[in-house]
C-alpha cells in the first residue's frame, strides 16, 4: 500500500480558498511512473483507490491507465463514475449530487467522526442539483453547477452506519477489479 496522491487535478474546487489545483498530466505522469516503477520490481498490478471525482482528475486516470497498457504496466481503476460501479453505489451517488452531501459526510463520520462539525452538518439544507447533469451541460465549477458552498446532497442526514456500509461495498469494488486486473496480466 502506497501513500496517497496529496496533490490532484480539481479545477472544479479551484475558486474555493484551500485548493490546490494541479496539472492533469502531472496525475498522469507520477501514477504511470509509479507504476512502470513497480513494474519493474516485480509487481504485476497497481491499483487505484480514487474518491476525487474531479472531472479533470478522472481523465488523468483514464490517462495513466492507457498509457500503462501501451506500455504493457497494468493499472487497475475502477472508475466510480461508470455506471458498472455507481450502481452498486448509494441512491445520492448515482443521482450526482454528492459532493460534501450524505454519501461522503457518512464516510467521514465512519473513519474520522472528529473531522466533522455535526452543528453546520445538521444545519444544511439539501441541494440535490446533480453535478452529473451540471459537466454534462458543461459547466466547470461547484458555482456554475448549482453550489456556490461547495456542497451538493444532503448532508445533514450522514450517518456513519451508511459510511461503513459504504466503505465496505468500495472495497468490493477495489478487490474484485484488482482480481480481474490479475486475471488479464495473466492472460
Amino acid at each position: 500500500m502506497l501513500p496517497p496522491l496529496a496533490f490532484a487535478p480539481a479545477p472544479f474546487a479551484s475558486a474555493f480558498a484551500g485548493t490546490v489545483h494541479t496539472p492533469a498530466d502531472a496525475t498522469t505522469m507520477i501514477v504511470g511512473g509509479v507504476a512502470g516503477s513497480l513494474r519493474a520490481h516485480g509487481v504485476d498490478v497497481t491499483a487505484i483507490a480514487n474518491a476525487h471525482l474531479d472531472p479533470a482528475n478522472v481523465s488523468a486516470l483514464r490517462t495513466a491507465v492507457a498509457a500503462g497498457k501501451e506500455a504493457g504496466v497494468t493499472i487497475v481503476f475502477p472508475d466510480l463514475t461508470r455506471r458498472r460501479w455507481a450502481e452498486r453505489l448509494t441512491d445520492e451517488f448515482r443521482s450526482g449530487a454528492c459532493h460534501a452531501g450524505r454519501y461522503e459526510g457518512s464516510i467521514v463520520l465512519a473513519e474520522r467522526p472528529d473531522l466533522v462539525r455535526r452543528d453546520v452538518m445538521t444545519a444544511l439544507a439539501a441541494n440535490p442539483r446533480s453535478l452529473v447533469d451540471a459537466i454534462q451541460r458543461g459547466d466547470t465549477t461547484f458555482a456554475a453547477a448549482g453550489g456556490a458552498d461547495a456542497y451538493f446532497g444532503f448532508p445533514s442526514e450522514a450517518t456513519a452506519e451508511e459510511g461503513r456500509a459504504i466503505i465496505e461495498t468500495l472495497g468490493m469494488i477495489l478487490e474484485e477489479s484488482v482480481i480481474e486486473g490479475i486475471r488479464c496480466y495473466k492472460a
